[in-house]
């Protein structure tokens, strides 16, 4: 028998899982109802869902979830919506009887962490986390190349995590400038990150501190480098012409569907000026993180580069590891969703104490993130292959790459380090 989805926002990322289910997975799973501010936005996602000859789903407004449930009764509830509402659709899925799945990341702050834990151990209730990033092969080889204990004890890492003035400047556009809306990047983008070495390690974020300051979006920073023509938004704008940080809505169907022609029921603007006075996020973060088994974490985040990807060293006992990714450059629901994550670079280094560096094979497969994104959807939508290295995300894991994120945010605001055991005791929910 199908499993049966409902959707709960239907934006750019929302067809990740909407398509895949009409298309890929047609046969073991089926979209029955969305759910979204804007009919608009979600006419068009039955526009696409008929393109994979799936049937039109009833649309339901945001006023509407609850109804939709009692009308539908889903076997799982995604959530897509912006990170703020997370937890609201969570929390009344799982009091509902419902199993949920939601996109990175589950929250955005240690209340809504602690009331969505503390739903599902109410309800018996299930949530998982969609990290795509655990499943790209390159990352799935680190967790192995450090269980197997190629560089023996784990000491310290650094994480580099570069976004370039295309992807990274997609930030400084959308509903993610604001702060309340995301929790910035430590909170939305860097999840993935701190995921990954959560993940790599077997760990918990146990202590943080961190600096970040925006430096190179905003109207302030602009002025500073010389520009004197500013706009509100790109499209249709005289001022944007010749910025090389605009985009024109009119340039993709996506864009144009999603979000130009939605704006009369949304509200929402979707080309903001990257140099508006504001943006409310950091553009430049350093955060330093020590581990429960003792291993220390220095990351940073730069979203203004030339290049998009990541740099990782791992220090052990035995040696050291280095990776880098590099990813080819896109902004969201910008037409060329084939390519989101896709891989230009990719390499893993092995420097035993005592032997000769090794490079180490990485089997990339079809699909985003050199293959990652179909193994995910697989797990989500299909038949699930067994999975030695456990990379289906649970809450737990959702609430543990957000609380250093979080955490972060707060050491930024106090100039103090902090302990992820003030923000939340999650002793209580070590088994949800």
């Amino acid at each position: 028998m199908k499993k049966r989805y409902v959707q709960v926002g239907t934006g750019g990322r929302a067809r990740f899982f909407y398509e895949s289910v009409a298309s890929t997975y047609k046969e073991t799973s089926e979209m029955v109802g969305f759910c979204d501010i804007s009919p608009t936005r979600m006419d068009y996602a039955n526009v696409l869902l008929e393109r994979h000859s799936h049937p039109k789903v009833p649309t339901y407004d945001y006023t509407q979830f609850d109804q939709m449930l009692d009308d539908l009764k889903p076997d799982y509830v995604l959530v897509t919506t912006v990170d703020r509402n997370h937890h609201d659709y969570i929390i009344r899925s799982m009091e509902k009887g419902y199993d949920v799945i939601t996109e990175k990341p589950m929250t955005i702050d240690e209340e809504k962490t602690k009331l969505i834990l503390e739903a599902e151990k109410r309800t018996g209730r299930s949530l998982r986390v969609t990290f795509n990033y655990r499943y790209a092969p390159h990352n799935s080889k680190i967790r192995e190349l450090i269980r197997d204990g190629v560089i023996g004890d784990v000491f310290s890492i650094h994480f580099e995590w570069l976004l370039n003035t295309e992807h990274g400047a997609d930030y400084f556009r959308r509903w993610h400038r604001n702060k309340l809306n995301s929790g910035g990047l430590l909170v939305h983008k860097s999840t993935h990150h701190f995921d990954l070495v959560n993940f790599w390690l077997n760990a918990s974020p146990k202590k943080v501190f961190a600096f970040g300051d925006l430096n190179f979006y905003g109207m302030k920073n602009a002025e500073k480098r010389g520009v004197t023509n500013f706009y509100y938004r790109s499209t249709g704008a005289k001022n944007a012409e010749n910025d090389p940080f605009a985009i024109d809505l009119n340039s993709s169907e996506d864009l144009r569907e999603l979000y130009l022609n939605a704006e009369e029921d949304s509200g929402y603007i979707r080309d903001r000026s990257v140099f508006s006075d504001d943006i409310s996020i950091e553009d430049t973060l350093g955060v330093t993180v020590r581990y429960d088994q003792g291993t220390i974490l220095t990351y940073s985040l730069n979203a203004y580069m030339p290049w998009e990807g990541f740099i990782v060293s791992i220090n052990g006992s035995k040696g050291r590891i280095e990776m880098k990714v590099v990813e080819k450059s896109y902004i969201n629901a910008g037409g060329d969703k084939e390519n989101e994550g896709a891989l230009k670079v990719k390499s893993i280094r092995v420097f035993p104490m005592f032997a000769e560096p090794y490079d180490v094979e990485i089997i990339e497969k079809p699909g985003g993130h050199g293959g990652g994104d179909p193994i995910l959807l697989n797990d989500i939508f299909g038949v699930p292959d067994e999975d030695p290295l456990n990379r289906a995300a649970s809450t737990f894991d959702g609430a543990l790459s957000i609380l250093t994120g979080i955490a972060a945010n707060k050491s930024i605001d106090t100039g103090n380090a902090v302990e992820i055991k003030d923000l939340i005791d999650l002793e209580p929910y070590m088994d949800v």
